[in-house]
């Protein structure tokens, strides 16, 4: 379960917002607006968090049963969820659903989900059925890996907090705000307009640091640059 979450976030992390070569429903019709695409993007990242949740519980009651395993045993783990999540992916969401492919700005959608699977499916499998073959050494897993766990994510989620340093700012608007509404909400903030999706959900104004938390007050849910409240979205880039 923790390679399987692992498996999602790397996925997720890298191909919906740092690369952005798709989102998670690209391809399915209807779905064209921007704040669509972000808001289940963002179902997605909760759900591998539940699942990394059920995993890490999981593990610690192992641990405190005592049959926990090696830490062999929890590094083969991993890297089979984290392959076993690249070919559900693929064959799944890709091929069967056709929610989005590995990327979409190419003539050969097909060679990419297959490069992809390839690095990042076959090679993880292939890694895990070596570690796990080898004999295990020592008894349960130690505390320190748990620890460990949990310090990293810890300290993921504080450096996801810093403000990214971006000139501009991406602002999501709730559902329903007319256009006239958001352009009055960017006036408000003494912002000016660079670019905007066709319904003004999702916008991207240059506005003073001091200013982009003004739009929480007409209507923003995210805005990115204003610190913890947008999170990764601080980070994105249009």
């Amino acid at each position: 379960m923790l390679g399987l979450a692992l498996g999602g976030f790397f996925d997720g992390i890298l191909l919906h917002q740092i690369l952005q070569w798709h989102h998670l429903l690209s391809l399915v019709p209807g779905s064209g607006d921007l704040r669509m695409q972000v808001i289940w993007d963002g179902w997605f990242h909760a759900l591998m968090y539940l699942v990394a949740a059920l995993g890490l519980w999981g593990l610690w009651r192992a641990h405190g049963r005592g049959q926990a395993g090696s830490g062999r045993q929890l590094l083969g783990g991993v890297l089979l969820g984290f392959s076993a999540w690249q070919a559900a992916d693929i064959v799944i969401f890709h091929w069967l659903m056709g929610m989005h492919r590995v990327r979409l700005d190419t003539p050969s959608p097909l060679a990419w989900d297959l490069g992809w699977f390839a690095a990042f499916g076959l090679v993880p499998l292939l890694a895990a059925m070596a570690v796990m073959r080898r004999p295990a050494v020592g008894g349960a897993t130690p505390l320190s890996a748990l620890v460990l766990l949990t310090l990293g994510a810890a300290g993921a989620g504080a450096w996801n907090l810093q403000p990214s340093g971006q000139g501009l700012t991406t602002v999501a608007f709730r559902p329903g705000l007319s256009q006239q509404e958001v352009m009055g909400a960017i006036v408000a903030a003494d912002a000016r307009l660079v670019w905007s999706d066709a319904a003004m959900g999702v916008v991207v104004v240059s506005a003073e640091p001091g200013r982009r938390w003004q739009l929480y007050r007409h209507g923003a849910l995210m805005v990115s640059g204003a610190g913890a409240v947008a999170a990764c979205f601080g980070w994105s880039r249009t």
